[in-house]
């Protein structure tokens, strides 16, 4: 579908703003405390008010810490690698903040939770609006809290969240580094080559109408390549749901990539193209599936930990 150009240009735009969030102390362990935060949204998806909401764990006495902020997938149950993720963090000394999206039950509009299980294409690319502007938010709150290091921030994204936080990275400086986790690029390749039901049905056109729409890709993405995603009209406002279109944001900047080896929800290609297009940065590959890549849950643990430390220069596990 195509849409007003000049609306389009770039859907992510944010001004920078003070962020006054409600922050409930929800449990406490010997050496790390759980809090909850929230605060309204500088978006509201169809006009709807959805408060931006998230789970903040932070070592106790914590001063001057590295934050990561941790994105989960599609569905509720993508939260529970996160949940994970934070407390093996947390006790490595960072401090860990679990951003839930506006696809989460807990967060999801009428409209949208009146769509499901299969949502349009609109309905798309008004939830990858607000939440990379969501998740630029949470920085601005995270440079707010005087027990954190504002130079020390990365962002772990796990599958539809990878994608987000491929596009949040790219477009704001103030995240250092990213963990990508079975995530990739390239709509056209996930849409037509994956095995998963809702992103087929959900994607909104017939994969002639599609081909045809993104015949015009390469050229536009060249375009924004050389001038930047602010100065390129796209021709359809799925270019700007594609975190392809943002990887050039990435190059040279510390990424790690980590990805299943017979991955059918994101083909490799998929995969394969987005981390030429970001120049070809770390990545490993674990045996399983979208799923059972979990089943290597510690070394998924130790290969960001790692990751992290090397590129925050704190001490090494």
């Amino acid at each position: 579908m195509k849409h007003s150009p000049q609306k389009y240009m770039n859907p992510y735009k944010y001004r920078k703003q003070k962020v006054k969030a409600n922050v409930k102390l929800k449990g406490k362990k010997p050496s790390w405390l759980r809090y909850e935060v929230d605060f309204p949204t500088a978006f509201r998806i169809y006009n709807q008010p959805c408060d931006v909401h998230g789970e903040y764990f932070l070592p106790r006495n914590a001063k001057n810490v590295p934050l990561a902020i941790v994105v989960h997938g599609w569905g509720d149950r993508s939260a529970v690698p996160c949940r994970l993720l934070a407390r093996s963090l947390v006790k490595k000394g960072y401090a860990a903040f679990i951003f839930y999206l506006v696809f989460h039950t807990s967060r999801m509009t009428e409209i949208l939770a009146g769509h499901m299980p299969y949502l349009n294409t609109e309905d798309w690319f008004e939830g990858y609006r607000a939440s990379v502007i969501e998740l630029q938010q949470v920085v601005d709150w995270a440079y707010s809290r005087p027990e954190l290091d504002k130079d020390r921030i990365a962002i772990l994204g796990i599958s539809l969240g990878g994608f987000i936080s491929e596009i949040a990275m790219s477009l704001d400086k103030r995240i250092k580094a990213g963990v990508f986790i079975v995530a990739g690029g390239n709509s056209e390749i996930i849409t037509w080559k994956t095995k998963s039901e809702a992103i087929v049905i959900g994607h909104g056109c017939t994969r002639d109408e599609c081909r045809d729409i993104r015949s015009r890709y390469p050229k536009y993405l060249a375009q924004v390549n050389e001038k930047g995603v602010d100065n390129v009209v796209p021709f359809c406002h799925c270019f700007l749901t594609d975190s392809l279109t943002f990887a050039s944001g990435l190059r040279e900047r510390p990424v790690l990539m980590l990805n299943a080896r017979w991955d059918k929800t994101i083909p490799q290609d998929a995969t394969n193209e987005f981390w030429e297009a970001c120049g070809r940065p770390a990545i490993k590959r674990l045996p399983g599936s979208h799923i059972t890549f979990w089943l290597w849950y510690p070394r998924i643990a130790g290969e960001i930990t790692r990751f992290l430390s090397k590129t925050f220069s704190t001490p090494k596990i």
